[in-house]
């Protein structure tokens, strides 16, 4: 593609034919099966639930189950967000049981639930830099500096600022009867901390999950949302997502640098972006999309 690339004079196709070329490439993406991200977030809770007996029988120590447990928590999120979009099977597939059970599996690091996720996700997608109706609007902060003190208010016990955004995108699209299963995820968390608290092992609960979770919330927030948004003001297909280049690079920053091709063909999966990205890119340009420099 890239020596076809060189030969197309891109200055000379009309607006309807960058837009046919770029479904095109875009087709040879999506019809690709995900699994890197499905045995990605089988393995990684696998690995996960097996620090627990692993720290508890003394066989792992704590200094070192913590950063393998931090990582865990924050890749948890990505391979139920590519669930989210039926990437591994769409509904009426006979593969259907593995995307969501992927979904929901990968997740339980994360201490979030599927189904509410991808519901208010695709309000997102849908509203997205909306601020009447984007649920992840709250996120977007004026520079890094504010992001991260909004950030660490958050974790505040008394700040309550954006956790009504998703309820309130589930009431408008019928959908609040998944706030019981938020609650019901949330209400297992809460119990198997305090139950280890009482039971002698606080310490390693909070190194486990507790503090893995309140850490990468904020990683998950920054990369998933605030950076490809930023600064957050403008709508439409091709502007209310941007590339970027991060000091972390692809893997460091969950492979977020090329989240304007997630936004524009969601259905393209995670690891199939910045492939998707470079055929895409010349097209992307002429189509008015913010890349950067990357």
């Amino acid at each position: 593609m890239a020596e076809v690339a060189q030969e197309i004079d891109w200055d000379s196709l009309s607006k309807a034919q960058l837009d046919a070329m770029e479904r095109k490439i875009a087709a040879k993406y999506m019809a690709r099966f995900p699994l890197g991200i499905v045995l990605w977030g089988f393995t990684n809770t696998a690995v996960w639930l097996a620090l627990w007996p692993l720290v508890l029988t003394g066989i792992m120590p704590l200094w070192l189950a913590f950063p393998i447990a931090l990582f865990n928590v924050t890749a948890a999120y990505l391979p139920s967000h590519d669930a989210q979009h039926s990437i591994v099977a769409r509904e009426g597939h006979k593969l259907r049981w593995l995307n969501e059970l992927l979904g929901h599996v990968s997740l339980i690091p994360f201490a979030a639930p599927f189904r509410y996720l991808r519901h208010t996700h695709f309000e997102h997608h849908a509203h997205a830099n909306d601020p009447a109706l984007d649920p992840d609007y709250d996120v977007h902060a004026d520079s890094r500096r504010q992001f991260f003190r909004q950030a660490l208010s958050r974790m505040q016990p008394g700040d309550a600022e954006g956790q009504q955004a998703y309820p309130a995108a589930l009431k408008r699209i019928g959908k609040e009867h998944l706030m019981l299963e938020a609650l019901a995820v949330r209400a297992v968390y809460l119990l198997v901390l305090f139950g280890m608290a009482w039971s002698g092992h606080a310490i390693e609960a909070a190194l486990l999950w507790w503090v893995p979770i309140l850490l990468s919330q904020v990683y998950v927030r920054y990369y998933l949302s605030w950076k490809p948004h930023h600064p957050g003001k403008d709508t439409g297909r091709y502007q209310d997502t941007s590339a970027f280049r991060s000091r972390l690079g692809n893997l460091g920053s969950s492979g977020m640098q090329y989240h304007i091709v997630h936004h524009l063909y969601p259905r393209i999966p995670l690891m199939q972006t910045p492939a998707a990205y470079r055929e895409l890119r010349p097209i992307l340009e002429r189509q008015g999309c913010d890349l950067g420099n990357l």
